[in-house]
């Protein structure tokens, strides 16, 4: 019994003692890590020394008040500075599309003109994104897509509106270069909804086959793609609920008649959207190629 009751002792000390060194989680790296967990003794300043981040941007991405204290166990979202190289042939679109940021905010984060023109190999300072998604207000300096979302899970996806479908995507081949979304039938002026949540990345005139743009970023890296339009009523910017009108049906671009091009992308690779798009509308009609 004794004997027993020694072994149940040090059994208990044994698991009240500290973990041996080797077998401590290892510890991220201040000056790459994006999200923080407060550590108890830490202060504001020190976890920004350590990360090698701005103070004012920690409290913008996390909106922080005043007197900026923080709590032991509290989760701190760290934004990185990222860049972008011009490749050859890159137009706003493309980066705006490929980053998930509006073109304005990128512009002004690199400290040029929106309409200036691009250059091979110019690098352009991408802003960030705070941990509720929206831009971080910095001149200087912002951030990427929120990092650890699921970006195989797409987002549930609606019908931008209800219209008889007149051509289907298809994968491009060797002797057709293939339709990178669907193309709806509607009566100019009807309205266009978002077909989930999310940010407005472009708005504006698209390259010439696309007409009148927008394109909605979603978390995740998914993105949403409106043509064809005849006019816009949101803005570069805007965050937008899933429903919500973004721009009215027109025949812009290479549209023969009012109708809308309706693209889905996950990390710029063109998706069927009839994979995602469920249920179909009564209005729908088959869709040809």
């Amino acid at each position: 019994m004794i004997r027993r009751l020694g072994l149940g002792l040090a059994l208990t000390a044994l698991a009240a003692m500290p973990l041996l060194a080797k077998d401590k989680p290892p510890a991220t790296d201040p000056k790459v890590e994006t999200l923080h967990v407060v550590q108890p003794g830490e202060t504001l300043a020190g976890i920004a020394n350590r990360a090698e981040v701005p103070r004012v941007l920690i409290i913008e991405a996390n909106r922080l008040k005043a007197p900026y204290a923080v709590k032991t166990g509290q989760k701190l979202v760290i934004p990185r500075r990222r860049s972008h190289t011009v490749k050859p042939g890159e137009t706003t679109f493309d980066i705006a599309m490929e980053e998930g940021v509006p073109w304005e905010q990128i512009a002004a984060a690199s400290s040029i003109k929106p309409g200036a023109k691009l250059k091979p190999g110019q690098k352009l300072v991408i802003p960030t994104l705070a941990g509720n998604g929206e831009l971080i207000p910095s001149p200087t300096i912002s951030t990427d897509p929120p990092k650890g979302l699921p970006d195989t899970i797409a987002p549930i996806f609606k019908w931008p509106l209800q219209g008889k479908v007149r051509r289907g995507f298809s994968m491009p081949v060797a002797t057709n270069p293939g339709h990178e979304g669907i193309d709806m039938l509607a009566d100019e002026g009807t309205a266009v909804r978002a077909s989930a949540a999310g940010k407005v990345i472009f708005a504006g005139q698209g390259p010439e086959e696309y007409g009148l743009t927008v394109i909605i970023y979603h978390s995740g890296r998914w993105t949403t793609t409106y043509s064809y339009l005849g006019k816009l009523t949101v803005k570069e910017g805007d965050k937008v609920k899933a429903g919500e009108r973004i721009g009215l049906v027109g025949q812009t671009g290479l549209a023969s008649e009012p109708q809308l091009h309706f693209e889905i992308r996950r990390n710029k690779i063109a998706l069927d959207p009839a994979r995602y798009l469920k249920p179909i509308p009564q209005k729908t009609a088959p869709i040809t190629r």
